[in-house]
């Protein structure tokens, strides 16, 4: 699995769009839903795939307790109530929001990771991983309100500087400070 410094957060709207249509091509329903999911949650892939439908349905927030940090957070789902409620039509409360092909367990987030590396390929990205959906969460949220103070609390991060460093922010910021620069 690639590291998640290896990852990038999808920036532009149109390769959002784009992962979203290569994963329901070429990997189907479950895996478009779940890169959904996750770049609206911001979860982490551990935290997303053993999810069930009873924790999500008809909820405006679902209550998530972390699988790395052991903390509870509130997640808040309004924002994509239509996307789930199409996704989990004639599923039982009790079924996995993710079912795995194989058995009847939910997918690994190896085998998330194998779809999202998968649909990235097939888009020409490299970059791609599980961490991207967290990514992309951060990097958008932190665009539209500049409030890292935030982020930093929903990720559970100890510091601003690891959360904008993450998200690749930083390194953003650099690039914009040094452009037109030149001695």
């Amino acid at each position: 699995m690639a590291d998640k410094y290896d990852v990038e957060p999808i920036r532009s709207v149109q390769d959002i769009e784009d992962m979203k249509q290569s994963l329901r091509k070429w990997c189907g329903e479950r895996d478009r839903f779940m890169f959904v999911f996750g770049i609206n949650t911001g979860l982490r892939i551990s935290d997303i795939v053993p999810l069930k439908v009873a924790d999500i349905r008809g909820k405006d927030h679902a209550l998530i307790t972390e699988s790395k940090s052991g903390k509870k957070r509130r997640v808040y789902l309004r924002p994509i109530q239509d996307e789930i409620e199409a996704y989990i039509k004639g599923m039982a409360a009790e079924d996995w929001l993710f079912p795995s092909r194989k058995g009847d367990g939910h997918i690994t987030p190896t085998q998330a990771y194998r779809s999202l590396v998968k649909a990235g390929d097939m888009i020409d990205r490299t970059d791609i991983g599980t961490h991207t959906m967290r990514k992309t969460f951060g990097y958008h949220y932190y665009k539209r309100t500049k409030d890292v103070a935030a982020l930093q609390e929903i990720f559970n991060h100890s510091a601003p500087s690891i959360t904008k460093r993450y998200i690749g922010i930083t390194q953003d910021e650099i690039d914009e400070s040094l452009d037109g620069f030149r001695l």
